[in-house]
């Protein structure tokens, strides 16, 4: 895979709608905690795929998952899990749709604790300060970082479920507390 494609990211490729996302959305911060359990979602829908597989049914995830709406999805029940096990337009993984209603009961677990998903995920940097790293080539990106080791650490004591360390790090990384976009990338010049 080549470093640079088109000035950006070479892990983006020439895919429309992953050149959108590398463009528009990845490694832009995200205050919103509606956006954050967004990616969550997504993020845990990947496990064990390609993030692309994920990117093309992102607005199935969204029809499915009451928009992201992660009070409503926190009430959806074993009957809701049955159902979207039929549906196409997501990853029918059994598992990956119970743990997205059990994790969205934990998100609002820790929005409470904390004030905001946003605020929990910053305990965890140094200064309460996003990183922004400075990649010369793909070999150079880590697959977790000292935060996504202690934040998923963290998520998976309260019980959180398909958000291991590397999950964790692509987590952050597409909300942007970790910015890789490699210093060549156009979107660094921005």
């Amino acid at each position: 895979m080549e470093d640079i494609i088109n000035g950006r990211c070479g892990w983006c490729g020439t895919d429309e709608l992953y050149v959108k996302y590398h463009d528009e959305e990845w490694g832009r911060l995200v205050t919103d905690d509606k956006t954050l359990f967004e990616f969550l979602v997504l993020e845990g829908a990947q496990a064990g795929l390609s993030w692309i597989t994920v990117l093309r049914k992102r607005e199935g995830y969204r029809k499915a998952f009451h928009g992201f709406d992660v009070e409503k999805v926190a009430k959806m029940t074993d009957t809701d899990v049955e159902r979207l096990m039929t549906f196409d337009g997501i990853v029918r993984n059994r598992l990956k749709i119970a743990s997205t209603i059990s994790n969205a009961r934990l998100f609002i677990e820790i929005q409470k604790e904390f004030g905001s998903f946003y605020d929990y995920t910053l305990s965890f940097f140094p200064n309460k300060k996003p990183i922004v790293n400075n990649l010369k080539s793909l070999s150079e990106a880590p697959v977790s970082s000292p935060q996504s080791d202690a934040m998923s650490k963290d998520m998976k004591k309260r019980g959180f479920k398909f958000f291991g360390s590397t999950i964790c790090y692509a987590h952050l990384q597409a909300a942007g507390f970790i910015n890789d976009h490699l210093v060549d990338c156009l979107c660094r010049k921005k």
